[in-house]
């Protein structure tokens, strides 16, 4: 069971039926807690067979404990919101089988002195009343954060108290920030474990995305796999609320079942923000996509659209065939053609006096590739494969050093924007073409 913190009084409430089996989309950090969970599923699995204790000092395992080692203290689950870490401690518990206790940092958070130690110590206290042995703390940086003068006063009495009570208890806490929390929490002896719980990948996205979709009524032309590979970034929270939307969407539609135009537009919703309807330059998003069909190395288009999301003015979406963590300088250079195009369309078709500053951001990007490109993956002919800091604009090397970088950036950038220009010079025809079904669908995509 897993017990609720409400003021000072705790109350036991329900159980905890959650498993390994319902999260999704983080695989890693289920092996590295499905130990955890061993030690906890011990002692009841091989009750008749070995002795062990839960009398105050903590519910282990005999023969773990007989071999020299020691359950952890405490478990940290670190990663963004929305990726399932609260859902893993109640996985934990529910596969274990063993009592739950599940509260929130901001709990404890009180300008009085010694309420905040008071709530842990009562936390504790009534914890081992119950029998419980996983204490579960939501947004532990709400408390545990980096102590400083102003906030000693009433939230270092807290972190001592939790530091002082974490014997005989598994202690499982969250947070978004780990570079925030106090040296004293991540210590050996104290947490023991640090459990990284990321975004999940494409093939996690898939899963969750097949979970939720399960659920509704679906058309025939939903692609999951299509879906999942549009979506990178995107926690389990935002892939739930993605789905959501999408049926909402088909309801208001009137639609008997949710289509991949319903998922497709909910993704962009969550992505770039609401539609806003109005003209955009079809030349510029054309540019992008034919620049990327033409190119060795550039990833596939997979739509393109003229109307405004959020900022945005529209948009072209490559889509990889898997996450990439890493990139070649042959995609590396591919991108940069694709991100100059914009700029080569606006000259070719409006003339040196029409380009317009709507390709900024992708100026900007395309900058910033090109910089660390130079600087941060030893892709530079001049300076060689070194790793530079160029942070600051480079205000700290050598005023040689920068003007080489300056100069090899430049040169990749006119390198991009030259060669984007020949090739739509060269499929001039198909760029007209391409601009004039944007103009009438608005929305176009790739097969």
């Amino acid at each position: 069971m897993y017990v609720a913190l409400a003021s000072t009084k705790f109350q036991p409430i329900i159980g905890s039926s959650t498993t390994f089996k319902d999260v999704m989309g983080v695989d890693e950090a289920k092996a590295e807690l499905e130990e955890i969970t061993q030690y906890l599923r011990d002692p009841v699995a091989n009750a008749s067979d070995h002795s062990y204790s839960n009398t105050g000092k903590g519910l282990f395992s005999l023969p773990f404990t007989c071999l020299g080692g020691r359950l952890p203290k405490g478990v940290l689950l670190v990663g963004p919101p929305g990726t399932g870490k609260t859902m893993l401690a109640r996985a934990i518990a529910g596969e274990a089988g063993v009592p739950f206790f599940l509260t929130s940092g901001s709990e404890f958070e009180e300008m009085l002195v010694g309420v905040g130690a008071k709530r842990m110590r009562d936390l504790f206290s009534t914890a081992k009343k119950h029998s419980l042995w996983i204490i579960f703390i939501d947004e532990i940086d709400s408390f545990g954060g980096k102590r400083s003068h102003i906030d000693a006063s009433y939230t270092r009495m807290t972190l001592n108290q939790l530091l002082v009570e974490m014997d005989g208890i598994v202690v499982i806490a969250a947070t978004n920030f780990l570079e925030s929390l106090d040296k004293s929490l991540v210590r050996p002896g104290c947490f023991d474990r640090i459990v990284v719980v990321p975004s999940p990948d494409v093939e996690g996205r898939r899963q969750i995305l097949e979970s939720y979709l399960s659920k509704i009524l679906l058309a025939d032309d939903v692609d999951v796999t299509i879906l999942a590979r549009g979506t990178t970034g995107l926690s389990g929270a935002d892939l739930a609320n993605l789905v959501n939307i999408a049926a909402v969407k088909a309801a208001n539609d009137g639609a008997k079942a949710v289509s991949m135009v319903d998922l497709e537009h909910a993704k962009d919703k969550i992505l770039m923000g609401v539609e806003r309807k109005s003209s955009a330059s079809c030349f510029a998003r054309g540019c992008h996509a034919l620049v990327a069909v033409h190119t060795s190395g550039a990833l596939p288009v997979y739509k393109m659209t003229i109307i405004p999301r959020g900022m945005a003015l529209g948009m072209v979406t490559q889509l990889p065939d898997t996450d990439e963590t890493s990139l070649s300088r042959q995609k590396m250079l591919a991108r940069l053609d694709v991100l100059m195009g914009g700029r080569a369309a606006e000259e070719l078709v409006y003339g040196e006096s029409g380009v317009s500053s709507g390709g900024s951001s992708d100026l900007k990007e395309a900058t910033s590739l090109a910089v660390e490109m130079v600087t941060k993956f030893g892709m530079s002919k001049d300076i060689g494969p070194v790793f530079l800091d160029y942070e600051d604009s480079g205000k700290r090397m050598s005023s040689g050093i920068r003007l080489l970088i300056e100069k090899e950036v430049s040169e990749l950038l006119k390198t991009a924007h030259q060669s984007a220009r020949s090739l739509l010079i060269t499929h001039f025809d198909e760029l007209f073409e391409l601009a004039d079904a944007l103009l009438v669908h608005e929305t176009l995509t790739g097969s």
